[in-house]
């Protein structure tokens, strides 16, 4: 990687590319954490790119190009979104941010629901792998505070878990129960057509 990072500081554009490429998971999902839609996201993936290769060779530590890379992705994210909630002023939609229930949600869906600055930090260090030390350079804050986001994220993310199971539970009582009541039905449905047939 140090060998790539070195060939793409000098400008060659095959060893960056392929240091993009590497790397274009890892931005993809923290740019979906902070970005609801998908457009918006490439975007800020492809000014990072632009800003990356106009200024890798300032980079002083290959052994921080990822921090450093998700930082200036961060920072696009910021004037995206910053620009998304100027436009939504201008022009208001009536539209929801989530409209689908409970169970339909997958992981990626599910942490769209924390708070931002829990979520940030929980796809940092539990998606990507960032070392609590370096998610606070790459959000500028102390490493307590990224600890504390860290333990108050997941309380965050079981309860939405426990509330989804007791909805689960709570449905499949009501289904059980619809059903026994249907059998009831059918049962006295029988019992009153038997006793019409006696007479």
């Amino acid at each position: 990687m140090d060998e790539l990072i070195q060939k793409a500081k000098q400008k060659n554009p095959d060893a960056f590319k392929e240091l993009i490429r590497l790397h274009m998971q890892s931005m993809y999902k923290v740019a979906k954490a902070y970005l609801s839609s998908d457009e918006d996201v490439a975007d800020a993936i492809q000014e990072t790119i632009i800003t990356c290769y106009e200024k890798i060779s300032y980079l002083k530590n290959n052994a921080y190009f990822k921090t450093w890379m998700i930082k200036i992705l961060m920072s696009k994210c910021n004037i995206l979104r910053n620009k998304k909630m100027m436009d939504s002023l201008e022009e208001p939609t009536e539209q929801p941010i989530f409209d689908r229930s409970f169970e339909e949600l997958e992981w990626k869906e599910v942490i769209q629901l924390l708070d931002e600055k829990y979520r940030l930090v929980m796809v940092l260090y539990y998606i990507e792998g960032f070392r609590t030390g370096e998610i606070s350079q790459i959000l500028d804050m102390n490493e307590n505070t990224v600890r504390t986001r860290l333990k108050r994220g997941r309380e965050e993310l079981r309860s939405i878990y426990l509330n989804d199971k007791r909805r689960e539970k709570s449905n499949g009582r009501k289904k059980s129960m619809a059903r026994k009541a249907a059998g009831r039905r059918r049962n006295t449905g029988n019992c009153i057509s038997k006793s019409g047939t006696g007479f």
